[in-house]
């Protein structure tokens, strides 16, 4: 113990420094441009007692630290792509102000501009932290069973088929589904839900997320590097480099706006003094003041943040967006396509209606056709077992020989008995009771799918199925129609199966028996309609539909040919989330567009102020300034939108 405690001793010093050297690597713009305003203040109480000199110094060093990192970027950018900017024109203002005398007012308008330029690396680090933030979610160690023991091994080493045990409290290390055990899963690391999900045999796990409650044994379904978890991270970091349209045209306008302010200051120097008849001293000291407050400071921040601030927002609700540009794209929407199956639906069907025979024992018929579907791996057959199961009736019969006859069902033989179990068309309709058919026509006009049940050549049951309508699916086509986007769905099911999931869910109208290629076709009439659409789908289907859509969206659990091609990607197969997302893209684009009105209004009133001598050098750093660090925090808004 003591041998122990040593080593942890011995390890703290190394583990305080390293974490000191990370919060300076982080924060040192913010340090510098503090360390900045300290010297201002010094050097200003130097200055009023006298010490000029000393006063002097204090000013040449706030300069340099508050200066520093913005100079070398503007300088290496200039360089890099051979233009001017912002920073090399508020590096020019502040050394101009120094020039005339204004000591003070120039290092204002350095610690100022350094302030937001912190503001602004803050933003970023603050976007990349949510990465750092599920890196570390990622566990390092898994328990995996090798020939019925337990062995740590490295995470990264697991391989499909693989078979490891994870235990209360522990990180999942891998994608998978439970073979033994239940529990309960905090998912919300990926999805934004803060209720723990039951997991059961049979159900999907994400490595990443916390099991809470029992121990489970899983197989892995994925590689390291294939993990939805490595995807969530691939998506966030090229969203964080990928660049609006607004943001791109700001920065192609910043170059000539930096020139034209220059060769404007240029003017300014001379042509006031002889028109109207302003001493050198005025006119150079005016010149000054426009070079300070027609910088285009806040107007270049009034997008960046904000876009990186809801891109980070996104990804903690579990919607992640591939770029700045989609999310600007997502608030011009004005149709939205869906997919049915998996996409509006669970994508599972489930038994809703159940007949059989009254002289025959109910539990025994279900039971006896439970072990029949334990059989095959069709979701309709697994549907019927799953049910069986919620009746605690056993599929544990052994039948005597199973066969399934392809597109029709199963037929299977039991001691003296010939069952079959399929679609109606596979039976002689004669042979079906009158009730029956009834009870066929009724259920078929409602959607659902129907299996009958035969022994010895006799109907005697039925079970209708149906592919159910997500309760948030509701939610969100309310929402969407509410908001004025026309909703649409395109299902390769047919016309009578979707014009009742149409009136179940209130989307407008609906395209049935759609190939991907009519999908396509649909998406491009949708196009020329309404100008801006989007597609949402889950399938290898429907990629080709996602890559037609001004905006495609992902389901999260789709395939991964639907994952690569969308440009987002709901992480829970939750619609409302779509819902989010528009929110989030509406209020990015009048925060973004507050910012602009709100800069460019400045920048106005301040050149107009100066023009008519009403503005002196401090209010124009602190009116320009100012104005550069209040539209940062606006954006930084973005980061807790709901």
């Amino acid at each position: 113990m003591a041998k122990l405690v040593k080593s942890q001793t011995l390890h703290l010093p190394s583990v305080l420094k390293t974490g000191r050297l990370t919060f300076l690597r982080t924060h040192i713009e913010l340090i510098m441009a503090a360390l900045s305003g300290v010297l201002i203040i010094i050097a200003w109480f130097l200055m009023h007692e006298g010490y000029t000199t000393a006063s002097a110094g204090m000013y040449i060093t706030a300069y340099l630290t508050g200066g520093y990192f913005k100079a070398v970027e503007g300088i290496s950018n200039t360089i890099k792509k051979r233009d001017l900017n912002v920073e090399l024109l508020m590096i020019f203002a502040a050394l101009g102000a120094a020039w005339i005398g204004y000591w003070t007012e120039g290092a204002i308008l350095i610690f100022i501009f350094a302030l937001s330029g912190a503001l602004e690396t803050y933003t970023m680090n603050k976007s990349k932290n949510e990465i750092s933030s599920l890196l570390d979610l990622q566990p390092e160690e898994a328990w995996k069973l090798v020939d019925g023991h337990e062995v740590k091994v490295s995470a990264s080493s697991l391989m499909p088929g693989d078979i490891i045990i994870i235990k209360p409290g522990e990180r999942i290390p891998a994608d998978g589904f439970i073979m033994k055990g239940q529990t309960s899963v905090d998912e919300a690391a990926f999805t934004g839900e803060s209720m723990p999900v039951v997991k059961s045999k049979a159900s999907e796990i994400f490595a990443g997320t916390v099991n809470l409650t029992g121990a489970v044994q899983a197989e892995v379904t994925k590689k390291n590097h294939e993990t939805m978890f490595q995807k969530i991270i691939e998506l966030v970091q090229s969203a964080q480099s990928e660049k609006s349209p607004s943001q791109l045209f700001i920065e192609k306008f910043e170059g000539r706006y930096v020139k034209a302010v220059l060769g404007f200051t240029v003017v300014m120097m001379f042509l006031p003094h002889y028109i109207f008849g302003w001493s050198w001293e005025e006119t150079f000291y005016r010149a000054m003041v426009l070079l300070v407050v027609a910088s285009p400071c806040a107007l270049v921040a009034s997008i960046m943040p904000a876009s990186l601030s809801a891109i980070s927002n996104g990804a903690k609700k579990g919607i992640l967006f591939k770029g700045g540009v989609h999310l600007e794209n997502l608030n011009q929407i004005k149709a939205i396509a869906f997919d049915k199956t998996g996409t509006l639906t669970e994508g599972k069907p489930k038994v809703t209606n159940w007949f059989i025979r009254q002289d025959l024992e109910h539990s025994a018929v279900l039971q006896t056709t439970a072990a029949i579907e334990q059989q095959s791996n069709h979701p309709l057959a697994q549907a019927v077992v799953a049910f069986a199961k919620e009746k605690n009736i056993s599929d544990s019969i052994k039948m005597d020989r199973v066969e399934d006859v392809t597109g029709f069902g199963l037929k299977a033989a039991l001691d003296d008995e010939v069952w079959r179990i399929g679609k109606p068309d596979w039976f002689d309709s004669n042979m079906i009771p009158h009730d029956m058919l009834e009870q066929i026509e009724q259920l078929s006009k409602e959607g659902k799918t129907i299996v009958l049940i035969e022994k010895n050549n006799e109907i005697i049951g039925l079970i209708a199925l149906k592919d159910e309508v997500r309760q948030e699916t509701i939610d969100a086509v309310k929402y969407l129609k509410s908001a004025g986007i026309f909703t649409v769905m395109l299902t390769g099911d047919s016309i009578g199966t979707a014009a009742v999931i149409q009136k179940e869910t209130g989307v407008d109208t609906f395209k049935a028996e759609c190939l991907p290629g009519v999908k396509v076709n649909e998406m491009k009439k949708l196009k020329e309609k309404y100008g801006s659409v989007a597609m949402v789908g889950d399938g290898i289907n429907d990629a080709p539909a996602l890559a037609t859509a001004t905006v495609g969206v992902a389901m999260g659990a789709g395939s991964d040919i639907a994952l690569e091609t969308a440009d987002i990607v709901l992480v829970k197969n939750d619609l409302k989330k779509i819902a989010e997302a528009i929110r989030l893209s509406k209020k990015m684009n009048r925060i973004v567009k507050q910012n602009i009105v709100f800069s460019i209004a400045v920048i106005a009133l301040l050149i107009t102020s100066n023009f008519f001598q009403a503005l002196d050098l401090p209010l124009g750093v602190i009116g320009h300034e100012g104005s550069t660090v209040l539209v940062i925090l606006n954006g930084l808004r973005l980061l807790r939108a709901t």
